[in-house]
């Protein structure tokens, strides 16, 4: 896969530095295994977390790490997704210092490991054999790492697959498979769809933005056989595949999907499968655990699961996602900052979790001794197997029926996503409320995506 060099324009988005930064990276990649960068006596690291169910629990936990580490405070910046990933990125971009561990995506590390904004973990891992580099789920550590080099420690892993109940499947007289597909999913939607009731057939995100409403429908998309890009870089948003899948996931949304559907993105949902207020719900296996840990005792024993949704195109697209920690390149304390992630993401702090705060709670997907945990078997027995199965499936190499330039199942893997994704998210969240119909908001997201690849040199 070739990607041109970042444009002026995106590399002002991303507030990237360039002589400057060359010039202080060696510095910092020498102190991050000397320990030269921390200084003598106590230290305080400044953490950046998602507000994800895991990483609250983590927050809850963090005096066990204190009481192993004296000298080692810690200090949490927690921050729902959509605000995370800008606040984070200016500061590892501008190398400001304001933290010293970074939460970050998938998606985002590749982009960030080019530009030297956080260092290499791998000889960390090397010098401390109990955190178990090896147990790490192969697909998993392959997304954090870039040009054969770990930069992200993950803290979970996950691919997407459907949560129902089985007793409203029942009462509507529907069968849901362990590999339906998406005609069967919206034909069970308008069965299970008890308006008078106050529960919706299905639950999917509508919210904006690329890690949330187009992280469920791009994965729609390539099963439908459409996709972002063919391989000379031409947006393909208006194709007809595009446009059929889009047209699916609105519809469905609009006619059996929740109420005021564009506000909700994946916190919603939760709430609403955990409530028992929707039949269905597409998104995150990770989020299997909160769903049943918060659910009471009628929803609870009435939740299944099934892979992700096939369409037309007959292609498995559950998507591959990872939250990992990276040191920032601006980190004063990286030795510390590694203590963090280690204690943070080893298999110890998985069976701290458990232990502490209930199998329910640990990070999923990152590692094969998770599965061999009877404890979490016994929990996790419903959809533990599925999880290891969708994460297996998932294929950002090839994520689609068609070739393509980028990776990535759920989202692009270039700079440029970031603006794209977000503009297109708010596209598709106005056809969801009604405000413009599913062929204006593709003309529009078609019209800016071609005009943001071509300014960044992608188009030829």
């Amino acid at each position: 896969m070739h990607i041109p060099p970042v444009s002026r324009r995106t590399a002002g988005k991303m507030l990237a530095v360039t002589a400057a930064g060359a010039l202080l990276a060696g510095s910092f990649t020498a102190c991050s295994t000397t320990g030269s960068g921390d200084a003598q006596g106590d230290v305080t690291i400044n953490v950046a977390l998602a507000a994800n169910p895991q990483m609250k629990t983590a927050e809850s936990l963090i005096s066990d790490f204190e009481q192993k580490n004296p000298g080692i405070k810690v200090k949490f910046t927690t921050l729902p997704e959509n605000d995370l990933r800008p606040t984070v990125t200016k500061d590892v971009a501008t190398k400001a210092g304001q933290f010293d561990v970074a939460m970050m995506g998938s998606y985002e590390v590749p982009i960030w490991a080019k530009n030297n904004w956080i260092l290499p973990l791998d000889n960390y891992a090397k010098n401390d054999p109990s955190w178990k580099q090896d147990d790490l789920l192969k697909p998993i550590s392959d997304i954090v790492s870039a040009d054969g080099k770990l930069y992200g420690a993950p803290f979970y892993g996950s691919s997407s697959f459907l949560f129902y109940r089985k007793d409203l499947a029942q009462k509507a007289g529907v069968t849901i498979s362990q590999t339906p597909t998406w005609d069967e999913i919206a034909a069970a939607a308008a069965k299970m769809d008890d308006k008078s009731a106050g529960v919706s057939g299905i639950c999917l995100r509508g919210l904006p933005g690329w890690g949330q409403n187009l992280a469920s429908l791009t994965t729609v998309i390539n099963t439908f056989g459409g996709r972002w890009f063919d391989e000379n870089w031409q947006p393909q948003l208006t194709s007809p595949e595009t446009k059929k899948a889009v047209q699916f996931y609105v519809d469905l949304l609009r006619q059996h999907g929740q109420p005021d559907a564009a506000k909700d993105g994946w916190e919603g949902c939760l709430q609403k499968m955990s409530q028992g207020t929707t039949a269905m719900w597409y998104d995150d296996t990770v989020f299997a655990g909160s769903v049943l840990g918060q659910a009471t005792p009628a929803v609870k024993d009435n939740i299944g699961f099934a892979m992700a949704p096939t369409g037309p195109a007959n292609i498995k697209s559950g998507w591959l996602w990872s939250w990992g920690l990276g040191i920032t390149a601006s980190s004063k304390h990286p030795d510390a900052a590694w203590k963090f992630i280690s204690w943070v993401t080893s298999p110890d702090y998985i069976k701290l979790a458990g232990q502490k705060a209930g199998w329910d709670s640990i990070p999923p997907g990152s590692r094969k001794s998770t599965y061999d945990l009877p404890e979490y078997q016994k929990a996790a027995s419903q959809y533990a197997d599925l999880t290891l199965k969708s994460i297996q499936a998932a294929n950002p190499n090839q994520p689609t029926a068609q070739k393509v330039p980028y990776t990535g199942v759920q989202y692009v893997q270039i700079p440029e996503f970031v603006d794209i994704g977000d503009f297109v998210s708010q596209q598709v969240a106005g056809a969801i409320s009604g405000t413009q119909s599913v062929d204006e908001a593709l003309q529009k997201s078609q019209d800016f995506a071609a005009k943001a690849v071509k300014t960044a040199g992608y188009l030829k």
